[in-house]
């Protein structure tokens, strides 16, 4: 055995030792119990500020004001039903489809858009904050966290996107790997009991907070949309999660000693009417391995079999492989030529080729340059590519060794960038909901016949409206349609 090895080992243990050794226990503020905590209340809340731009960055800020006002006003006042009410709870909606909800430390709870279609009245809107800022009041993340940091995890989102394209992918390493630190089923069962408790404490029927998770279970939203992933691929799902939502609810309404509780149905569908539902065209699509662009008029090809990912900063492009990627979106330079030598700079690549080029007749700068990485050197193929006043760049990149395989893709998708000058690829519109009221009694089914739905659809609308197809409805009664 190396003496240098066992030094090197001894050493290493000691740091680790003085390291646990010199952070203070901290009191968990929902259990009182000490716990190992290598971030502080200060900590917590810088994470959140940093995080929070970089969060809305990747994933965009869906701006509709007034509901914006809804649910920050419901976030602030069961944060303020919480074990930690002095923290500056910050909600908002994100422009995304995927269903799912999510919080980081310091008191920042974001709810997406797609979440917010499946959700069906206040109760069951207020279960959701309420998980949310349970995670953030028993510190799940803060652990999380520190138990990575202990374990040499770290919170990186792999070699690809590594820190040197952190400028051009619209993520960060810290603030959106927050969002992918797995909760264990016991954080989910206590974030769940949390839950019930600050809406019961507002005044709200927490045995609505299960409606969503059968609504979920029917939906099976794990796999990722828009980038984000679904409610069940961040939340493992606790067995006996409704029961034990059922159960807790009762424990509180003794506690609380009420005997009415607000569910609010029709008050919250009449916020969510005409919210967008599932992915925005105008915000790019592809159609026939094309990627168009409605608002900012470009259109580019994607390689066929490739995955799509579209969010607010970037568009990713990844091989059934997964050991190819091409990553598009905007550059801040002025100039192709200045990207380019900003990406060099920073980057400190070794160029392998430079050129000004022409594409699509708008001015470009090509480059290919090996770019060395702690898991080795990558050969990467750039576009910076002028329309109007803006410069958009292409990375496509792959092992050094893969790189010939991989050119003519490349090639294929930045060099056929060019503007979109289609009235029928513009001109295209998103769908949303749209809250309508029965006129007549009668089933889920009969209802959607008489507005028109299609048949085919019905399943699908039952899920949205958390129903069966089946259910029987007095008059007056909002539901949820989809509409272009």
């Amino acid at each position: 055995m190396d003496r240098n090895i066992v030094s090197k080992a001894v050493v290493k243990a000691i740091i680790v030792a003085l390291i646990v050794w010199t952070v203070s226990c901290a009191i968990n503020p929902v259990t009182g119990k000490k716990e190992l905590m290598l971030l502080s209340s200060a900590d917590e809340l810088a994470m959140g500020r940093q995080a929070n731009p970089q969060i809305l960055q990747t994933y965009g800020k869906y701006e509709n004001a007034e509901l914006d006002r809804y649910v920050s006003a419901l976030g602030k006042k069961l944060g303020a039903l919480s074990h930690q009410p002095n923290l500056p709870y910050t909600i908002q909606v994100l422009d995304s489809p995927a269903v799912n909800a999510f919080a980081v430390p310091g008191g920042y709870v974001y709810l997406t858009r797609g979440i917010l279609a499946y959700l069906n009245d206040e109760a069951e809107l207020a279960g959701v904050l309420g998980h949310e800022i349970g995670h953030i009041a028993a510190r799940h993340s803060a652990q999380q966290y520190s138990k990575a940091q202990f374990a040499q995890l770290g919170l990186g989102l792999g070699s690809m996107l590594s820190s040197t394209f952190r400028k051009y992918a619209g993520v960060a390493e810290f603030g959106v790997g927050m969002l992918f630190l797995s909760f264990s089923r016991d954080d989910e069962r206590q974030a769940d009991a949390l839950g019930v408790e600050y809406s019961s404490k507002a005044g709200y029927d927490s045995n609505h907070m299960a409606n969503l998770f059968v609504s979920l279970e029917r939906l099976n939203p794990g796999e990722s949309q828009g980038g984000l992933p679904g409610w069940f691929s961040t939340h493992p799902n606790p067995p006996d999660r409704i029961a034990a939502i059922k159960r807790d609810t009762q424990e509180w309404r003794a506690k609380v000693q009420k005997t009415q509780f607000a569910i609010n149905r029709d008050q919250y569908l009449r916020q969510i009417d005409g919210i967008v539902f599932g992915e925005d065209p105008r915000q790019g699509y592809v159609e026939g391995n094309i990627f168009y662009h409605p608002q900012l008029r470009f259109q580019f090809p994607v390689p066929a079999g490739w995955k799509v990912n579209n969010t607010a900063s970037q568009v990713q492009m990844i091989n059934q492989q997964q050991n190819a990627i091409i990553l598009f979106s905007m550059a801040p330079e002025k100039t192709p030529s200045a990207a380019a030598q900003a990406f060099v700079n920073e980057s400190k690549a070794a160029v392998v080729r430079s050129e000004r080029i022409q594409v699509n007749g708008l001015q470009a700068h090509r480059l290919i340059s090996d770019v060395t990485l702690e898991q080795g050197v990558i050969r990467v193929m750039s576009y910076f590519i002028q329309k109007g006043q803006t410069v958009y760049a292409f990375l496509g990149y792959t092992e050094q060794s893969r790189f010939n395989g991989y050119s003519s893709l490349f090639e294929q998708t930045m060099g056929r960038f060019k503007n979109l000058t289609d009235a029928n690829k513009i001109n295209v519109k998103a769908e949303r909901l749209d809250v309508k009221r029965t006129t007549t009694q009668g089933s889920l089914r009969q209802a959607l016949q008489k507005f028109g739905e299609p048949a085919n659809q019905g399943e699908a609308l039952a899920i949205i409206n958390g129903m069966k197809l089946d259910d029987a409805l007095p008059r007056n009664t909002y539901l949820k349609v989809v509409v272009k």
